[in-house]
Parts: C-alpha cells; structure tokens; sequence
C-alpha cells in the first residue's frame, strides 16, 4: 500500500493499522502474484472538514448518534476486485452491530441490487455474523459498483438498526486489450512535406479503468512497407496516435521514392506501454500525393501533318511527359496554339486517356490558297507550377503542316443567279449565261454544263458555253412557278482524273403576259320571285394574269337582243357588278349570259353564263326548281306557243307537218339564244 498506515488482509481487506490523523485522496495498492502483476487505485472520500481525518472519525467510530447511543451498525466499504476465481462464495467484508446488547437476539439483511434485486443473489450476508459474501466473478466493465442497504430485524421481521449504506466497489483489472475502431486506417501527405508533418492520428479505445494504468496507452510503429529510401520514413507520438513525417522533405520526393504508397503497421498497448500491457494493432496506408513540381515536355521538337484540302478532323497526335501525376491536374496537360494560324483554321484539345495532344482542322484548307502552315503549340498543367519551377523551352514544339491538293468541283457564280424574262417568249430564246470556274487553276482543266433538275422541261444549256435557252414555253401561271419564280440547277463537271463536279442554281423571275381571259364568280345566284329587292348578286371577276393585265374588269350583258329588258348590269367596283332584275321571275332556273373584259393590252374577253334560280320562299326557307336552266325568261314563253300549237293541231289535222316544223324552227332558235321573249 502506498500509505503505510494501511495493509492489506488475508481476505484483499483495507485495514489501518492505527489511528490515521492524514491520509493522501489516492491509495495505490500494487498486486503481484505468480502469473499477474497489478496496481489497484482507492480514492479517499467524503472526509468532513471539522472532524479530525483519523480513519476512525472517517469511518464514524465513536461518533454518538442522536436516537441510538446503545446500537449502531458498523458498515465499511467492500472493495472487490473483478474477475476474482472460484471457489465461491468468497467473503469479501464484515458488517458489525457495534450496540452492546447480545447479538443472539437479531440478524442482518441485505437488500438492494445484487442482493433481493437484479441482479439477484450476487452477494449474500451472514444473518448471524454479518459476514458480506460475493456468489460469483464480477466484471467492472458491465457494473463497476453497487450499493446495497444493511439492516438488522428481530426474529419477527421488525427492523431494529439500519439500514446503513454497504457500498461495493469493482477493482479493475487489465482484461481488456486496446480495440482500434477500424483494422485499416488511411491518410495521405503532399510530398516535399516539411518533417515532421501531421499525416493521420490514430486511436484506439481500452475498455478498462481509465484512471488506471490498464487503460493508458501508447502507441508504437512496429512495421513498415516497404522500408527505403529509410526505415523510419514516419514517427508516431507515443501518447497522442499521431504519425508525421519524419524524413526529410528532399527525400520525400514522390518521384523518387520506389512507391507513392506506405503501410504501417501500428500496435496500442496498454499499462502506459509496459511489458505486461495487453496490445492492439491497427493498420495505416499513407500515400504520397503529388504536387505540380515537373514541367511537362514535348516528346520531340517538331511534328509533322499531311492534311487533304477541304477536309476536317484530327491531322496529328501531339505526345508529352510528365513526372507528376497524370491523373492530377499537376500531371494532366493543357495545350494552345500561341501561333501560325491567324484564320483559326486549327484546334488543339488534350486526349483524356493518354495525354496527347489532338491538333484538328476546324476550317477546311485551301491548297491553292496556302500549301504550307507552320504551328508554334505550346503544353502547360491545369495546376500552378511550383515556385521553383518553371515552363522551359521543351514545354513549346513546331507542326509542320503540309496541304495536299485534290480535284475539287466547279464553282458557279453567282449563286443562285437571277434573271428576269417575260413569259411566252419564243421558244430558243436566250434566258442566262452560267458561270462556273474550276478552283484547281493550277491544273488548267476544262468545264461542261448540263441540266440538273429542270422541273418544267423549259430549259437547255450549251456544254461549252454555258448559254441557258427556252426550249418550250414558259408559263408563269404553271404549277411549277412559285410566286413567279421558276427554279432550275444545273451541273458543271471538270475533266479532271477522276472527274469533279459542283452544282448551281437558275432563278428566272416571269413577268406577265395577258394570256389569261378573265372570269365571273360565282357562277350560281338565288332569288326569291316576289321579292320586293330587285337585286339578285353581286359577281366579281378573276384573273389569272397580273395587273395591268387583269382587273379593272368590265362585266355586261351578253349579246342577245332583248336582254336589257328582264336583266340590268351596275359596276360595283374595279373588280365586281351588281345584277339586278327589272321585273319579277315566276320560280325557274335561268341562264343569264355575261361578257367580262379585262384591261390588258390588249384586253382579252370571255363569254360566260350565271345561273338564276327564282325560288319560292316561304318562312325563310327558299324552294327552287331542280329543272334545267332556261336560256333569260322564254321558257313559259316557248311552252305557252306548244300549247297553242297542240290546241290548233286538235282543230285542224292537215296542219300536222306545218305545227312541226315550227316546233322545230323554234327549239332551234331557244337553242341559239334568239327567242327572248
């Protein structure tokens, strides 16, 4: 016992060996026996100001108690340590009824948790002794103490002292090894770190008595992988877990150093790291990272790219090294073309599987133009270069980019070309001359035209000359003329080897001719017969033709005598007529015949027809004849002379061949429109 004034009994009791005046608040009590060797630790409590500090004032002897001066329970504190063998039960402290009467006339009880209450039966007491026994081997780490209360009763139950607190304490013991929360730990440091750099703290937990030696680690690096360029390339604080660096920055240069990768093997041991401490392992992967401390370089000084005019796409692989790490912004490479290509004619992109540069043509190259370019591109990395470094003359390379001719196809100019010609002109008339020059001018070929798309069939072209002539009409109200435009594209072919072609387009704007007569729509009107409004429609004219050569129009009566009389004719406008009847029409259809003009130059006419009908009309609902039309009003007319004609051919049968002929001689007049009324 660290404190003399104590020692330790056969049954692990805490006994003062006289009165103690002073006593430190630590006790260490050391245990060694054949296979352990054990320190145990008593805190010293509760000692009262005002009182002496005697173990017999701490303990309460010889105190008076205010309602019993003759009895009192004496209940000192068990120390128990845990993980104790068998046999058991094993007495582990004494509870003594300091009264001065017999100690046949009661018995002790003990309650509380461990005793009458879960978990049950753990200690026991002696009923006529007083002796505390523990029933079987106790862990601290699942209950480290356990208040009981002692009372004595007489033979019947009655309580006669007590009850007094029996507080039990779990000594530890080293029974649980250091645990690291995991079994691979990771961290990393940037290389060229200064030494002694934090890279990782580990930590492990013990489960034991952390006021106690068992739970005092320390920590070692027992392994290490691999072990150059030094053995000792980390340290770690043997009290706090964390590793640093230990090497110096020079050496720890990640492109140097035989791996970027080193795994330690770290061991935590209890017992403040003695001999006899338990142990637990862990291990940490540590990984040199990369900084951007290596410029990157062109593999050679000049590239070389053959490039076909008029094409596009990658023409040549640009390839670099790097030390630093290519899957890094330190390592990964950014080109640019700095000059050469003032058209912008290049693109340059890095290949993200590789590295390399991929120089493109963006703008197709003319031969004839330039043959040649020269590139000046220059390599960089995303990341800042370190300050001690720099971008050097290997970080710029030349491309050589050399243009090869091919045979390219004739080129029309203009394009489209757009002429002007008036429709119906003769055919063989001369309507354009293409023009299509050969870009190869070096080559001195030759061009042939031909029709290409010729949607009409209008048009043919001289091979040589390129001279564009009608052959057949052409018609601007055709449905292949689109808002007066026909479209034609022609082909020109060099005789080059192999041949090259091109296309081009003819518009041909048509101007008008009054080669359409005009018309009346519509060409049907409806008319009640007792209606009081004498107007029957309003007709209007159409014209395929433009103006001039369509509207104003003059629309009039046709040119049968006596029409004048029934139908009248009122302009309305440029372009529409009022029809008006003079007089009522009994329900028939009729057939008014109509003259309508236009104003070209000079004017075209077209005789045309509208249809009458005169209908009842009755509850807004009109009623006409489904009958065939008759020429003006003569139809009554013509039924009223047949009617006549069979009245006379009843009177006088030797009038049968004259009657007929009539009838004929008038059916051929109703015919050709002479008979109006």
């Amino acid at each position: 016992v660290s404190d003399p004034s104590f020692y330790v009994d056969g049954d692990l009791n805490l006994v003062p060996q006289r009165d103690v005046l002073y006593s430190s608040p630590l006790l260490f009590i050391h245990g060694l026996g054949a296979h352990a060797d054990d320190m145990a630790q008593v805190e010293v409590t509760g000692l009262p100001g005002q009182l002496g500090h005697s173990l017999r004032n701490i303990l309460g002897l010889g105190q008076t108690l205010p309602y019993r001066s003759k009895r009192s329970l004496l209940v000192p504190p068990v120390i128990v340590t845990e993980n104790q063998r068998a046999p058991f039960p094993r007495i582990i402290g004494k509870v003594r009824n300091m009264g001065d009467e017999k100690s046949g006339n009661h018995i002790f009880r003990l309650t509380g948790p461990g005793a009458d209450q879960d978990p049950k039966g753990l200690f026991t007491i002696d009923i006529d002794t007083g002796d505390v026994s523990v029933s079987r081997s106790l862990d601290r780490e699942a209950i480290d103490s356990y208040q009981l209360e002692v009372s004595t009763t007489d033979f019947a139950g009655n309580v006669i002292e007590g009850p007094a607190i029996l507080v039990i304490t779990v000594i530890d013991q080293n029974d649980n090894r250091p645990i690291f929360k995991e079994r691979r730990y990771t961290g990393e440091v940037l290389e060229g770190s200064p030494t002694g750099t934090t890279v990782m703290t580990m930590m492990a937990f013990d489960a034991d008595d952390p006021a106690t030696d068992n739970a005092a680690l320390r920590y070692t690096i027992v392994r290490q992988s691999p072990d150059n360029p030094s053995s000792n390339m980390f340290y770690i604080d043997a009290e706090r877990g964390d590793i640093v660096t230990a090497i110096s920055p020079v050496l720890l240069d990640r492109e140097t150093l035989p791996t970027t990768t080193y795994e330690l093997e770290i061991v935590a041991k209890d017992m403040a790291g003695s001999e006899v401490g338990l142990t637990g392992t862990a291990t940490a992967t540590i990984t040199i990272t990369d900084k951007n401390d290596h410029a990157p370089e062109f593999t050679h000084p000049l590239f070389e790219a053959y490039v076909y005019e008029g094409s596009t796409g990658v023409v040549v692989n640009l390839t670099v090294i790097d030390r630093d790490d290519p899957t890094t912004g330190a390592g990964r490479a950014l080109y640019s073309i700095i000059n050469g290509d003032p058209a912008q004619s290049f693109e340059i992109q890095t290949n993200p599987d590789n590295n390399e540069g991929m120089l493109s043509v963006v703008k197709p190259l003319d031969y004839e133009a330039t043959a040649f370019h020269t590139l000046l591109i220059k390599v960089e990395n995303e990341d800042p270069l370190v300050s001690d470094v720099g971008y050097g003359p290997s970080s710029t390379a030349t491309v050589h980019v050399t243009v090869l001719d091919i045979n390219e196809g004739p080129v029309f100019f203009p394009d489209p070309l757009t002429v002007t010609r008036m429709e119906n002109i003769p055919v063989g008339s001369f309507v354009a001359s293409l023009n299509a020059t050969d870009p190869d001018i070096l080559q001195m070929q030759s061009v042939r035209y031909a029709v290409l798309r010729d949607p009409a069939g209008w048009l043919s072209v001289n091979p040589v000359r390129g001279t564009v002539n009608t052959s057949s009409p052409l018609d601007r109200e055709s449905p292949y003329v689109h808002d007066n435009k026909y479209t034609a594209v022609f082909i020109a072919t060099d005789n080059g080897s192999p041949p090259a072609t091109g296309t081009g387009t003819l518009v041909i704007y048509l101007e008008d001719y009054n080669d359409n007569a005009p018309y009346v729509v519509p060409s049907v009107a409806r008319v009640c017969e007792d209606a009081h409004d004498m107007n029957v429609a309003i007709v209007g004219g159409r014209d395929k033709d433009l103006t001039p050569n369509a509207a104003p129009f003059k629309i009039e009566l046709g040119t049968q005598p006596g029409l004048d009389k029934t139908w009248k004719i009122t302009r309305v406008n440029s372009t529409h007529s009022q029809i008006m009847l003079l007089h009522s029409l009994k329900k028939a259809n009729y057939q008014l015949p109509l003259l309508i003009t236009d104003s070209g130059v000079p004017p075209l006419s077209n005789s045309t027809e509208v249809k009458v009908q005169v209908c009842v009309c009755k509850k807004n609902k009109m009623h006409c004849s489904s009958a065939h039309s008759h020429r003006a009003s003569l139809l009554v007319l013509l039924a009223t002379l047949l009617l006549a004609l069979l009245c006379k051919y009843h009177q006088n049968h030797t009038h049968v061949e004259k009657m007929e002929g009539m009838v004929y001689f008038l059916m051929t007049l109703f015919k050709r429109g002479l008979i109006l009324k």
